[in-house]
């Protein structure tokens, strides 16, 4: 089973919610089978990377964030894009290098990732055919406090807090393996980047990845920066109750990335990320769908799901009871 899809339940389980959302019903009832990911190398074509066109995230990726002004920072050379992405890769791999002793719930010590960080996700309005269902909107909080149980990861994309763990090899038919303690970024992942002297031997880096439509972790723009859905169409379709009046799951359940963020405070002595905030936004569009009666209905929602590095002790010790050494 793909243990990032598994661990993001509550996430994934919002296009169950769109779809269930049809008939005013709030109970959700699926489960994950192996192989969730088996389809999205199908989607993909080739095109996944275009910004515009039926395969891409359409014309429309606006920048929001300043824009680069080549320049010394720190100390550190910035003139194009590709120099932002090299220094971030740098900086993410020396720091993914990096691991520290923790005690676990059972008193045991541990080793995981030195930097560890906390994740807050936020569901906008549930839009049915394009207008928003204020029964259903008032059900979500509910729905996202019982499921979404936030937990400490190292920088993402990541699978694992434990470094040794921190790869997907074992995923169901190995489509797309990475070892998530170095990171491919390049300066094509980037749609815009800034970098801020902050005159105490730190810089921050603020880099917007392109758009991409359906994501997967290490495989491109979003990819390489956040923990993306993976194949929600897969998950969609175990949903027994869910049909499609035309088409599959796979081409009627979608996941628009763009507009998200990472800004990346770095040490320039060591290049170590001594501080981060990633913001990912996710647009999940359903279409064609159907429960009991209710018939072929469209239905979208957007996700903001976010990443603070470091975690604070009480967020280590409340999620997963860890406590620094």
């Amino acid at each position: 089973m793909n243990k990032y899809v598994k661990k993001f339940l509550c996430i994934g389980m919002a296009a169950g919610l769109i779809a269930t959302s049809f008939s005013g019903c709030a109970k959700i009832n699926y489960v994950f089978q192996e192989g969730a990911i088996r389809a999205i190398h199908e989607i993909k074509d080739g095109s996944w990377q275009n910004q515009g066109g039926e395969d891409g995230v359409g014309d429309d990726d606006p920048i929001v964030i300043d824009e680069l002004k080549p320049g010394t920072y720190g100390g550190v050379d910035f003139q194009t894009l590709d120099d932002v992405a090299n220094y971030y890769k740098e900086a993410y791999n020396y720091t993914k290098s990096l691991t520290a002793e923790y005690v676990d719930d059972q008193g045991n010590t541990v080793n995981f990732y030195k930097l560890l960080g906390d994740e807050t996700m936020e569901l906008g309005d549930v839009m049915i055919d394009g207008s928003a269902n204020a029964v259903v909107n008032k059900l979500v909080p509910g729905i996202m406090g019982s499921m979404f149980k936030p937990t400490p990861y190292g920088l993402p994309p990541c699978n694992n807090r434990n470094p040794d763990l921190d790869n997907n090899s074992e995923d169901v038919k190995k489509v797309n393996d990475h070892d998530f303690r170095t990171t491919d970024v390049t300066g094509e992942d980037i749609l815009a980047a800034n970098v801020t002297d902050n005159g105490d031997g730190t810089i921050t880096l603020e880099i917007q990845p392109k758009g991409v439509k359906m994501a997967l972790r290490g495989d491109d723009a979003q990819g390489r920066f956040f923990q993306v859905l993976g194949d929600i169409g897969g998950v969609v379709s175990d949903i027994d109750a869910v049909s499609f009046t035309q088409g599959t799951a796979d081409e009627n359940v979608t996941v628009f990335y763009k507009g998200g963020t990472a800004k990346v405070k770095i040490d320039t002595a060591t290049k170590e990320v001594v501080e981060a905030d990633y913001t990912m936004i996710s647009n999940i569009s359903v279409t064609h769908a159907s429960i009991a009666v209710i018939k072929d209905k469209s239905a979208s929602l957007i996700i903001t799901y976010k990443n603070h590095y470091p975690a604070s002790d009480e967020f280590l010790q409340t999620s997963k009871g860890i406590t620094r050494k």
